[in-house]
């Protein structure tokens, strides 16, 4: 198995990456810089924006071997995809697969990093559910990680694709056909009026103007928030992340001027997802959502940047991610 994103071999099972929603919520690369994240403040961060800080690595957990409630049983342990050998004792998951305390949280941190908001089994042939009491319980999760482990999901639940919304006539879950189309129609709506019903994907409300459209209805106050953000989001400056890059330009200004000025948000150029950047790596960046590696500053995949790429303008529109 291979990671996709950098083609090293994996020791775990290669369940894919978990889609994420881009609008409206921007995904923030990096963090844990709490002074980028003073920067951000002349626009509004929505809700979810920053992802939850991991809580930091325990050392190894041990079941309690007279613990009544477990069932322990002898042989390998199921999640020790590393070979680590850790020391406590065997127990069932209710899928029957053995594990131990941190092999079970291990593998459910691996999942949370993937983009899941639910805990599947990763032992061979079983795509088992478990739920969360039951992770808490066998992993020995302590406050702080079941805090983390809560945020995470909600986190991740939160920007996974939504294929569906609610009627805003009927409150039935309605699926959008066409991802470039703000129109939708309800049909449970169209036939309990007896007349055509559509609402706009966007703000949520009976439809308004002529159709199709992939901007705005004509509803008052319509409008792309992630189109907002791309919009008024700051500038930032690729200044001090590679010194030997930087050291190329020996005149400040020389180097002001350059094409390391973006603006800090971008659309991700294949699948549409707002990326944050904090200027504090390399401006290749990796999209959490499709796996596909651009340069921030000039939105090119990567291969294709050259060290003298030029800034691509602001972004008008979102990409639409043909899967």
């Amino acid at each position: 198995m291979f990671n996709r994103t950098t083609g090293v071999p994996s020791p775990y099972p290669d369940l894919g990456v978990a889609p994420f929603i881009s609008v409206p919520h921007v995904y923030r690369l990096y963090p844990e810089f709490p002074a980028y994240r003073a920067t951000m403040a002349p626009y509004p961060a929505p809700q979810h924006s920053v992802a939850p800080s991991s809580a930091p690595t325990k050392q190894e957990k041990c079941y309690n071997p007279h613990d009544p409630t477990l069932t322990f049983v002898d042989g390998e342990d199921d999640l020790d995809f590393l070979c680590e050998g850790f020391i406590s004792r065997r127990a069932k998951m209710s899928c029957g697969h053995a594990v131990t305390p941190t092999s079970l949280t291990n593998w459910c941190r691996r999942l949370l990093d993937q983009g899941r908001s639910r805990f599947v089994c990763g032992g061979s042939g079983c795509s088992a559910e478990w739920t969360f009491a039951e992770v808490c319980k066998m992993a020995l999760l302590d406050p702080q990680e079941m805090e983390y482990f809560q945020k995470t999901m909600d986190f991740n639940a939160a920007r996974q694709t939504l294929t569906t919304k609610l009627c805003p006539g009927c409150g039935f879950a309605v699926t959008r056909e066409n991802g470039s189309d703000l129109n939708v129609l309800c049909k449970v709506c169209t036939a309990v009026k007896g007349r055509l019903f559509e609402f706009c994907w966007q703000c949520l409300r009976e439809w308004k103007g002529a159709r199709p459209r992939k901007d705005r209805c004509g509803n008052r106050g319509c409008c792309n928030p992630s189109l907002e953000t791309l919009k008024k989001c700051p500038d930032i400056k690729f200044r001090g992340y590679d010194d030997e890059y930087e050291s190329e330009y020996e005149d400040e200004d020389e180097f002001d001027s350059g094409v390391l000025v973006c603006p800090s948000v971008r659309a991700c150029p294949t699948c549409g997802l707002l990326l944050e950047h904090s200027t504090m790596a390399c401006p290749s960046v990796d999209c959490p959502r499709c796996n596909v590696t651009f340069c921030f500053v000039c939105l090119k995949n990567s291969g294709e940047c050259l060290s003298s790429c030029i800034a691509a303008p602001r972004q008008t529109s979102i990409p639409v991610w043909k899967k």
